[in-house]
């Protein structure tokens, strides 16, 4: 052999081993250059509606809807409950039908504003609108279920017509601000919200 065929070897070991780390560092390139326009492409996947919501939704007691802009709302056979719209800046409605006792497998009046809140996900409101027997609650239903007490506790009962009260109970659970917040006294029936 000649001198020079253990350089050669040498010297093609070496380039091998500069394109194994070239080709490992190759993905760590090109994650670092990409990153901040990949984060600004899941940034945009985060803020897209996670679905597109229907032209018109039926709200039964202890349920959570929400339709479109331009969209309608029923709540049917309201009597003993309350309603509470969030209208969205954005046109669209989400409802909630609170019922006084919990309906199986439905949320409570005490969860559901929590659910409500939830629904609306931080976008902007534009009012809120409360609707229903306004003298059958009190607001602390809101935070507290009539089925949460137990054998021997007293549970809150309505003194009259608390429009202000029941409005400061909704601003508070849906982190909006009291003026947002309408509350009006309707006959039982079918609510109908565009």
């Amino acid at each position: 052999m000649s001198p020079q065929q253990p350089s050669q070897s040498v010297h093609r070991s070496r380039t091998g081993a500069r394109a194994v780390v070239f080709a490992l560092a190759l993905p760590v390139l090109a994650a670092t250059f990409a990153g901040p326009a990949r984060a600004q492409e899941q940034k945009a996947v985060v803020a897209a509606p996670a679905h597109r919501a229907p032209a018109a939704a039926t709200v039964t007691e202890g349920q959570i809807r929400e339709v479109a802009r331009g969209g309608v709302l029923t709540y049917p056979s309201v009597t003993s409950c309350l309603t509470v719209t969030v209208r969205l800046r954005g046109g669209g409605l989400v409802g909630a039908h609170a019922s006084l006792f919990q309906v199986p497998g439905e949320l409570r009046s005490d969860a559901i504003l929590p659910a409500l809140r939830k629904a609306v996900a931080g976008r902007r409101v534009a009012a809120v609108e409360v609707r229903g027997a306004v003298g059958a609650w009190h607001p602390g239903y809101f935070t507290r279920a009539i089925e949460a007490y137990g054998d021997g506790e007293t549970v809150p009962q309505p003194q009259g017509r608390d429009f202000e009260g029941l409005a400061g109970a909704v601003a508070l659970g849906l982190g909006q601000s009291r003026a947002a917040v309408t509350v009006e006294d309707v006959p039982d029936g079918d609510q109908i919200v565009r």
